[in-house]
């Protein structure tokens, strides 16, 4: 057997040596790209490859066999980094054997995968990746390996080899008569989420490798594979009493491309298992705004003495073109003898010299006079950056007077200052209504694999005075199946305060509610320090009162602040009620529970972008306080943004809390990603929709929601959510 496996794997060796150009030709065979393997993340059928997608590719998945229903979610985060989210159905068992608790849902595994690039393809090299599968799930498919693929003509061959579930048929080495998996301890992990590093790379292991071919028909490619795994250790194997017998070692695969958004799989594996898959994908670098926008202004100033001044119709029109045209919306006009400024927040472009260059060429075209134009950016009357532009300099920029002029060659941003001169206009509106869908969601429960909610949060806002305002925000639940969320009192030991995990009641026994009515105040303390201050209804499960500092220099990758809050938890049988017992009793089972009846909650955060060249476009928040229930701990929230603007992020939670504390999951974690408005519409807009999922609803390592966010108020200092699209 070992001689028959190294017979092949060698000769896959010599194929690989660069006696063939490394790609393929462009003249009788379309280019070779990565496919997805059952699993998720690039590579052959059920092994992984050396290979890469491109930078921002995102595909979502399905595969489905007899034994599994995998579902996968796979982003090519940085060029060197895959990342992959995977859930598992198991067809031959059941989450839990309490039929009251989790009915006939399918026991429900979670799995998250990493791949990093060692090494590029060259004309003598491989490319070659080290990778992690299932890292701090259940231990279900968890194992790791060493890949390298090489280009020969049409062909793309593989060779690696593989640790735990990618390895258990121990060709390579390993004792089998140890286990099934060589004493490595692939035991089922009940609560799921811990790390275990110490049984990295080891246990069995076993060389595997493939051949994957592009036929000249270009939406067809065939793929075969060489299998590391014996499939003895599986769960319904080792937990159900389920054969999955091997008839062959050889897994065969044919994948049929839909032009560029998806695919289709088939496989035979295990010489007896049909295998049907699909993919859908899209590239967060390539995807860009297609707008139907006002027209951008021609530079023509007015033919008029600059010691004309302008009527009230002519300003009110220039305010009128600023917030249509412009995007500075509502905005506050102040004017001197030769100085013009704009104060209002900017609605329409992330690319800020999109909006400089209409609102200079409105202000230019309409006021004479001015020889400088300010544009003060706001939020929530925040003033946050200040954009100075020269009228000289402005008018060799609009009439191209010098090679590849630009609007940057005539602004300087910086730190607001107090407007200067007479108020010209202001708008008479100090109120605001809003209308937003939105979609709460959470994976791979006990209850049913998929809860969520959609409904529509209607809102209005009202100042008094530019620091002071007052608002509120009612939720109408159209729809949702938190019916089947039975973990109010749940039997898993865990005693923790209901904190999150009283969803059901919230969301379900309310299909109208008060999601938020506070008073806050805001203001900035000085050029780099701003700080907030509220009371009220704070979220849909908790009141108090609270506020929060931060400090954010001008133009600088970082920023620090700290909140802190007093809660009590909001009864759910109650519109404006809050819980005064902290021991609640459920009828239905029959068992006492806990609430939140007043705490302290808050938490330090450091906000860093780095500038690091292999990791671009990243922004970390470390957070580290007291949570909802009391734990203590820090969360590590990580984001990518792409050159469309599209945001991925994660975040952890680990608390003071054990694992059997905590409950199922272990700790708190989750997933989101974060769409500008202006690239699923016609309109620009600095906007953006959040998705966000939770593997489970837990109770530890719980921030409170609040309204607003200082960094995401003060973004446009050193934009990150706003920042201008990069394709």
């Amino acid at each position: 057997m070992h001689q028959r496996v190294l017979f092949s794997l060698s000769a896959l060796s010599l194929a690989m040596l660069p006696a063939v150009p490394a790609q393929a030709d462009d003249f009788s065979y379309p280019v070779l790209t990565p496919s997805q393997t059952d699993f998720g993340g690039v590579g052959l059928i059920q092994m992984p490859s050396g290979r890469m997608a491109k930078e921002g590719e995102f595909i979502a998945g399905g595969t489905f066999n007899d034994e599994y229903h995998h579902y996968t979610v796979s982003l090519q985060l940085l060029p060197w980094l895959e990342s992959t989210i995977r859930y598992t159905l198991v067809q031959d068992l059941l989450y839990s054997n309490d039929e009251s608790f989790s009915g006939d849902t399918k026991y429900t595994d979670k799995g998250i995968d990493f791949k990093v690039r060692l090494l590029k393809e060259s004309y003598w090299l491989p490319e070659t990746a080290i990778g992690v599968r299932d890292f701090g799930g259940t231990g279900l498919f968890d194992g790791e390996y060493l890949a390298a693929s090489k280009h020969v003509g049409p062909f793309d061959l593989t060779l690696g080899i593989g640790w735990g579930y990618l390895g258990n048929s121990a060709n390579f080495h390993g004792d089998k008569t140890l286990g099934n998996d060589c004493d490595r301890g692939t035991e089922y992990k009940g609560k799921g989420g811990n790390i275990d590093f110490e049984r990295w790379f080891s246990g069995c292991s076993a060389l595997f490798g493939g051949i994957e071919y592009q036929s000249p028909w270009q939406p067809l490619r065939f793929k075969v594979e060489y299998d590391g795994n014996d499939y003895t250790s599986d769960f319904p194997v080792t937990r159900g009493g389920i054969t999955m017998p091997q008839s062959s070692k050889i897994n065969y695969g044919v994948l049929y491309r839909l032009n560029n958004w998806g695919d289709l799989r088939l496989s035979y594996e295990r010489g007896n298992t049909w295998t049907f898959g699909f993919n859908l994908n899209t590239n967060f670098n390539a995807m860009k705004a297609i707008w139907r926008d006002e027209p951008a202004p021609v530079y023509r100033p007015r033919l008029t003495s600059p010691d004309q001044p302008l009527s009230a119709k002519d300003w009110e029109q220039l305010a009128q073109d600023l917030h249509t045209i412009a995007g500075y919306q509502d905005p506050t006009i102040y004017a001197t003898n030769d100085t013009v400024t704009i104060l209002a927040p900017q609605s329409k472009y992330r690319n800020r010299d999109e909006a400089y260059q209409r609102a200079a060429t409105l202000i230019a075209n309409q006021v004479p006079a001015a020889n400088e134009f300010r544009l003060i950016e706001s939020v929530n009357h925040l003033a946050v950056t200040e954009t100075r532009i020269d009228r000289e300099q402005f008018a060799k920029v609009a009439q191209y007077e010098y090679f590849n002029a630009k609007i940057s060659d005539a602004t300087i941003v910086a730190s607001p200052s107090v407007p200067e001169g007479k108020l010209i206009a202001k708008s008479d509106k100090p109120w605001e209504i809003s209308v937003a869908p939105t979609l709460q969601q959470s994976f791979g429960g006990s209850e049913d694999f998929y809860l969520f909610n959609i409904g529509i949060n209607a809102g209005a806002n009202y100042w008094l005075g530019d620091h002071i305002e007052i608002g509120g925000g009612l939720y109408f639940n159209l729809y949702d199946n938190y019916d089947k969320f039975l973990y109010e009192v749940p039997p898993d030991g865990t005693d923790l305060k209901r904190v999150r995990t009283l969803v059901r009641q919230y969301i379900n026994d309310n299909p109208v509610r008060i999601n938020n009515l506070q008073l806050t105040w805001m203001d900035s303390l000085s050029d780099n320090w701003y700080s907030q201050a509220y009371a009220g209804y704070l979220e849909m499960m908790f009141g108090g009162v609270g506020g929060e500092i931060l400090y954010r220099p001008f133009d600088s990758n970082w920023a620090v602040g700290v909140d802190a809050n007093y809660v009590i938890q909001r009864d759910p049988d109650s519109q404006l009620g809050f819980f005064t017992e902290e021991v609640q009793y459920d009828p239905i089972t029959n068992r006492n529970y806990r609430v939140q009846t007043g705490a302290v909650t808050g938490h330090a955060t450091v906000y860093y972008q780095p500038q690091w060249k292999w990791l671009p476009n990243t922004l970390f928040k470390v957070s580290a306080g007291k949570y909802l229930t009391e734990d203590k701990g820090i969360t590590v929230d990580f984001s990518k943004q792409f050159d469309s603007g599209v945001i991925v992020g994660a975040f952890a939670a680990k608390t003071n809390l054990s694992a059997e504390e905590f409950g199922e999951g272990s700790y708190n974690k989750g997933f989101y990603i974060s769409i500008p408005f202006d690239v699923m519409t016609v309109k620009p807009s600095t906007n953006r929709a959040t998705i966000s999922w939770l593997p489970l609803s837990r109770d530890g390592g719980q921030m409170l929601n609040r309204k607003y966010q200082l960094f995401s108020v003060t973004d446009a200092r050193s934009p990150w959510y706003g920042r201008r699209p990069m394709n």
